[in-house]
């Protein structure tokens, strides 16, 4: 009877402490959904603490965290939801492999990418990861190339996002305490930003310790953060919260988001704010940045059709200061996570900040091309001198002075996050080492001296002999698709095609000969005997194709080898068109042919040449035959048949 009574209040005092906890675990709930973050994990460590167990709470906390940039509690709470063995969502893993990187669990962290990757095998984010295996090694490769210095502006409050204009830097700051009413972000538990500015003196590249708030009305009591001006100064973008004419705007959660405004300066006031046409109520527009020209605006955002968290963005901006449609960068650039501060320079780079592309933890920093087309390629990380386990971002440079600012909540700074000031000592340039070994296609033995030229189109970019062990090397441009001819005496020569990846590295390409077979007499075909393509040409051309050109080159040596050979060049056309016209074009194209020989250093005496229409197909092609593109095209050829020895 006792065990009995005694089990009964066990199970009621159970019972009402689960109750307990499950409400607070709903005040806490409360907190999380109104992004009160800070306030959130009070409420959920007290219960976790009691023991309290929950998947949707150990998400929240681990969230709350991350989202604050504490990636040690993150990966402390992301580890307790593991450790439920339940199946969670891609960005669980994500989060989690983030966080354990950021905090030097580098191995754990490699294996819950892993996962990540094979579970979610259409996640943008393990695509990248897994086409950059080696990418420690890259970043690495990347780094050494600044000086990094505290900017001096600082304090123990956040300080973020600068902006160097008329010799001032202007950036977001949090250090605004003095006022009474002034109120703390629950996100963070920090005051609200406003802007602030520096002076900078250029010619001794300082930046004066008074800090300077930003007294215009462009400032509220929300944040504000991000300014972009213009060359001439009269107009400023900028970010603040849905905030105008005293009212704050809600999305359909009463939350308050952040919007682009913009303003112009009327008699030194700055006046005429307003948000962009774009913006909206229901998401977020923010970081503008300005390219050179000032007609195109890019910022970050996470409105509809973005493909991650928050997404990369341009807009155009018209002659009559109205605006195009924003268009979204891409899958180049913008992943699954959050991708945002954009900066572009005179020399079509775009810098920002990243957790979706391979970095070290939290947000990098990285930069790419912007193509003539506007698609971004080429995108590397800037190192681990600018890059941490931690969030960076907010990079901006001068091209010129190759000085530049960037913001950071790495360990050994003053407050939440800090300005950094830096100097580029060496340019980051996508290379890669080309490199291969050559030997017999039958034997495999290695091949040393070997003649190894590589070409980019119909240019030379360098020719090395093969060393000791038959092994040649170039350094080559990422990206880029190169030839390279390897040349033997005895062997037949060979051309391989390669397009190089696009992030530092290494590319091997080995290339096995084949011994000749033949030797050349007069009448022999010189193209079919060293496996010389025939010359193609456009249909109704007779300009040299780039490919063809490159076919000329390895004529154009075997003359110069063979100084005593004679050719008669004979043009070919397919059976379109009348048959006059093609012998006239055949005749054409004989003569372009053998003046590119001749232009290239061969005595035209060795030369002979004529175009013999569509006299002699090489196949049913004639006038009235259905046939395709691809068999007209073996009809239209030249020929090199040897003369003389």
């Amino acid at each position: 009877m006792k065990n009995y009574i005694l089990l009964c209040i066990t199970m009621i005092c159970f019972s009402f402490d689960s109750y307990s906890q499950q409400s607070k675990v709903a005040a806490g709930d409360r907190k999380y959904d109104s992004y009160a973050y800070i306030d959130a994990i009070k409420t959920y460590e007290r219960v976790a603490n009691k023991g309290y167990k929950s998947e949707d709470m150990f998400k929240k906390l681990g969230n709350s965290y991350y989202f604050n940039s504490d990636f040690e509690g993150a990966a402390k709470w992301y580890g307790e939801l593991f450790a439920m063995n339940t199946t969670v969502e891609p960005e669980y893993y994500y989060r989690y492999a983030q966080s354990l990187k950021s905090t030097g669990q580098i191995d754990k962290a490699n294996q819950i990418q892993s996962e990540f990757n094979t579970k979610f095998k259409n996640d943008n984010r393990g695509k990248l990861y897994n086409g950059a295996v080696n990418y420690l090694d890259e970043i690495k490769a990347n780094s050494g190339r600044y000086k990094i210095e505290d900017a001096g502006i600082n304090s123990k409050y956040s300080d973020y996002g600068s902006f160097v204009y008329d010799n001032k830097i202007y950036f977001a700051s949090a250090r605004d305490t003095g006022n009474f009413s002034q109120r703390k972000h629950k996100w963070t538990n920090e005051y609200f930003t406003n802007l602030y500015f520096a002076n900078v003196d250029t010619q001794n590249n300082s930046i004066s310790s008074k800090v300077n708030k930003f007294k215009t009305s462009l400032n509220t009591k929300f944040h504000e953060s991000s300014p972009a001006f213009t060359k001439d100064g009269k107009t400023v973008y900028f970010t603040r919260n849905n905030y105008e004419n005293g009212k704050k705007g809600k999305d359909a959660n009463k939350i308050t988001l952040v919007k682009i405004y913009k303003a112009t300066i009327e008699n030194d006031k700055w006046t005429n704010i307003t948000e962009l046409p774009f913006d909206s109520d229901n998401y977020s527009t923010a970081h503008p940045a300005l390219s050179p020209d000032e007609k195109t605006l890019y910022f970050a955002s996470d409105m509809p059709g973005s493909v991650g968290q928050s997404d990369i963005y341009k807009v155009s901006i018209n002659s009559n200061s109205s605006y195009g449609p924003p268009t979204n960068l891409g899958k180049s650039i913008n992943t699954e996570g959050k991708e945002t501060f954009p900066y572009v320079t005179s020399e079509n780079e775009i810098y920002f900040a990243s957790d979706g592309h391979p970095g070290l933890g939290g947000l990098d920093v990285f930069v790419g091309k912007i193509e003539d087309n506007g698609t971004i390629s080429s995108i590397q990380n800037v190192g681990a001198d600018v890059n941490s386990p931690k969030d960076d971002f907010a990079y901006i440079i001068d091209p010129v002075s190759r000085i530049g600012y960037f913001s950071s909540n790495k360990d050994g700074g003053q407050g939440s996050d800090d300005i950094y000031k830096i100097l580029e000592t060496k340019r980051l340039q996508c290379i890669q080492e080309l490199n291969g070994i050559i030997t017999d296609a039958e034997t495999a033995v290695i091949l040393p001296g070997t003649k190894v030229t590589l070409y980019e189109g119909t240019s030379i970019k360098n020719t090395i002999i093969s060393d000791s062990a038959g092994f040649y090397s170039f350094v080559v441009e990422c990206g880029k698709t190169y030839n390279v001819r390897a040349e033997k005496q005895d062997y037949t020569t060979k051309e391989v095609s390669i397009t190089i990846g696009k992030l530092t590295g290494k590319t091997s390409l080995p290339i096995a000969l084949e011994k000749s077979t033949c030797k050349v007499t007069i009448g022999d075909d010189l193209g079919k005997c060293f496996g010389i393509k025939m010359i193609y040409f456009d249909l109704d051309k007779s300009n040299i194709r780039t490919e063809a050109a490159l076919d000329l080159e390895k004529i154009l040596d075997v003359l110069n080898n063979n100084p005593t050979m004679k050719l008669d060049i004979r043009s070919h056309t397919d059976s379109r068109a009348t048959h006059q016209y093609n012998e006239a074009l055949s005749n054409r194209r004989a003569k372009s042919t053998l003046q590119w020989l001749v232009k290239n250093g061969i005595a035209a005496n060795r030369l002979t040449g004529k175009g013999y229409g569509e006299t002699q197909l090489v196949n049913g092609c004639a006038d009235g035959v259905n046939c395709t593109e691809e068999e007209h095209q073996m009809n239209r050829r030249s020929e090199f048949i040897i003369t003389a020895l």
